[in-house]
């Protein structure tokens, strides 16, 4: 069977907005957090976001680093992009590692429930000067997922400012459910192919700085998007997907699902195992 890459092209997009999906923000109703604290619960549910949070410390994310460099250089050797390691834990047993981390599984589990599946992961890689932005879109308007109880993790693998064009949020953006887009048009030099004007009258942007090792989390529905690296610094950061279990998936989505935290009672999710290479 064909892997599904976590964004779609147009087609598939056509296909994903004929599905009925319920893509209203389902706040967090966690009392009693693990890793998170209550007042941070709160802040996730009123702005659609948390950052940043360590996670790694420098030895671990510097060999995390030197594993994606040398992954990296091996993608670009046969053809592929710094943008293309996509789903990659079905791949690389190295990324499923970070994919099923109880460190970052606990910071979800307080978000989500005690259920949890883990079913992308994505390496955004920005080289220095390579021109290409992200504009502002949605995550849910790409994924073939219902309810919309889905997060992401956002490893930063460098450190990731306004120089080397690190995420920005639209504070409070999520609270708009679903949002009208539309395809963008090539002078855009979009990573993706979606495209949400006039987005600032949705939130206030803050910019997301992080750390090498530092994560944020974001809902599915937040606004985001990011401005080109016109610095000589790389900025890469590697997304984590995550939903809960009662979460369906179409178009075949259900087959990268793991199992991360409590069970999938429906076993709609394949939880697959670990690659057995990296």
């Amino acid at each position: 069977m064909k892997q599904p890459s976590e964004f779609q092209a147009v087609p598939d997009t056509d296909r994903i907005e004929r599905l009925e999906r319920d893509l209203r923000f389902h706040p967090s109703t966690t009392v009693d957090p693990q890793r998170l604290t209550l007042e941070q619960i709160g802040e996730f549910n009123r702005d659609g976001y948390l950052m940043p949070i360590r996670v790694f410390g420098d030895e671990e994310i510097a060999a995390t680093r030197a594993y994606f460099d040398d992954l990296l250089t091996r993608v670009l050797a046969a053809g592929g992009s710094s943008y293309s390691i996509s789903t990659a834990h079905l791949k690389h047993g190295r990324v499923y590692d970070l994919l099923t981390d109880p460190r970052i599984v606990d910071l979800v589990s307080d978000l989500l429930g005690p259920d949890i599946v883990a079913w992308g992961s994505h390496f955004f890689c920005k080289l220095p000067q390579d021109g290409q932005r992200v504009a502002w879109h949605q995550d849910a308007s790409y994924w073939p997922l219902t309810p919309s109880k889905t997060v992401t993790v956002w490893l930063a693998v460098d450190d990731a400012d306004v120089g080397n064009g690190c995420m920005r949020f639209l504070t409070g953006s999520h609270h708009f459910g679903h949002l009208t887009y539309r395809p963008s048009t090539p002078d855009e030099h979009n990573v993706l192919d979606q495209t949400v004007d006039n987005p600032l009258q949705y939130g206030s942007p803050v910019d997301v700085a992080l750390k090498a090792g530092q994560v944020s989390i974001h809902s599915d529905l937040l606004l985001h998007g990011s401005e080109a690296n016109t610095s000589e610094r790389r900025r890469c950061g590697l997304t984590l997907r995550y939903c809960a279990a009662d979460v369906r998936a179409e178009l075949d989505w259900s087959e990268k699902g793991v199992v991360v935290r409590g069970c999938d009672p429906s076993g709609h999710w394949a939880n697959p195992p670990r690659p057995s290479v990296d």
